[in-house]
């Protein structure tokens, strides 16, 4: 990723959606040259001269302090996951390039172990770059069309892009390829010589015209927490919550586990999957 070209579209493609009125800003004139604010406008609301804020979007962010990133931040409205993306390239911007410790490839016996207790709810353990490391009995039943594909290990990203069945799978497909897409933007800001990051996000980039167009948009987010709409094709459509969580232990891996309400019909359905998943497993089994 070139480092400077990701500040100026960061920076500008922020600048570019905020409009005068939305800043607090009196708007002169009724022919704007530019799409949103102007540079000389975010200087004024960062509190910086005009060839400071200049320098800092053509891809200069060394030395910035922490004061004038805050400042910045507040001028063009970021969100958290914005202003994490921004600090990051902005310690890019300082940092000697290192080799960085590649992303774990494995778990530990003590998380199998956890997902392996966690029976009433579908669990698995992702990567940085969304390879599932490992997965309980129900969340392979869940995920039974990503997990069909024998490239291991099973990668969500791959499967939201590359995949004609996740267009079935995700209800709401392009709810789920923004939230991807915007998470290895901010997974590329903070691991910009993560070499097999870079190779995934090329990948995507080359075989798919919908991660390339979101790609551009620079959006970042976290994915924390929130609700999935999923249609499985043995018990039918699914209102999902699910929580991601960190290991504090283990930097890069995320725990992410699904749930539903109780006597719900995708509590129900859950069920249901999880009664035709251990048929499945006792039927290969038998096979072997």
């Amino acid at each position: 990723m070139d480092h400077r070209a990701e500040i100026k579209e960061f920076l500008s493609s922020r600048r570019a959606r905020l409009t005068p009125q939305q800043a607090g800003l009196p708007a002169y004139g009724g022919n704007r040259r530019v799409k949103g604010l102007r540079r000389e406008e975010v200087a004024l609301l960062a509190g910086v001269s005009v060839d400071y804020y200049v320098r800092m979007e053509r891809g200069n962010l060394a030395g910035a302090s922490e004061s004038v990133l805050e400042a910045l931040a507040r001028a063009l409205q970021l969100d958290e996951a914005e202003r994490d993306h921004l600090y990051a390239l902005a310690r890019e911007s300082d940092a000697t390039p290192v080799r960085r410790r590649p992303a774990t490839k494995g778990v530990r016996p003590a998380l199998q172990q956890i997902l392996e207790a966690i029976t009433d709810a579908p669990a698995w353990i992702r990567n940085a770059h969304f390879d599932i490391l490992a997965a309980n009995q129900l969340s392979r039943a869940l995920y039974a069309s990503m997990f069909a594909d024998p490239r291991r290990p099973a990668n969500t990203a791959r499967f939201t892009f590359l995949d004609p069945a996740a267009q079935k799978f995700f209800v709401d497909w392009d709810r789920a390829a923004d939230d991807i897409a915007a998470v290895l933007r901010l997974q590329a800001g903070q691991n910009p010589h993560d070499k097999a990051l870079s190779d995934l996000i090329g990948e995507l980039s080359t075989q798919s015209e919908t991660f390339r167009a979101r790609w551009a948009d620079h959006n970042v987010r976290f994915h924390r927490s929130g609700r999935k709409k999923l249609h499985h094709p043995v018990v039918g459509d699914l209102e999902i919550d699910f929580e991601a969580m960190e290991f504090p232990s283990d930097p890069g891996l995320t725990m992410v586990v699904y749930t539903a309400p109780t006597n719900t019909p995708t509590a129900d359905a859950l069920k249901l999957l999880a009664s035709w998943a251990a048929t499945q497993n006792t039927v290969a089994q038998d096979k072997e």
